[in-house]
């Protein structure tokens, strides 16, 4: 794709002076401005959820491996036999 560089840049803020207006521009240009916010603020809150669950699946994941190795090592442990029923 070739580069637009200064004339092509000049010519398409003429484009946009004639088919805009110069008091429509700063409009648009604040729209815009927007939109972008809007996306980075989406973008961010999705990110940060999945973060949110990714943690909340580790936390849930090792507290499922404590229960384990707690009920494990509970099994595992020899009882003490009761010597008066020899």
């Amino acid at each position: 794709m070739p580069n637009i560089g200064a004339p092509g840049y000049i010519l398409l803020i003429i484009l946009a002076l004639l088919l805009f207006g110069p008091n429509k521009l700063p409009e648009l240009g604040r729209a815009v401005g927007r939109t972008f916010r809007e996306f980075k603020n989406g973008a961010r809150d999705i990110l940060s959820e999945d973060e949110r669950t990714e943690r909340k699946e580790s936390k849930d994941s090792k507290d499922s491996v404590v229960q384990a190795s707690q009920t494990t090592s509970s099994e595992v442990q020899p009882q003490p036999e009761d010597k008066r029923l020899s």
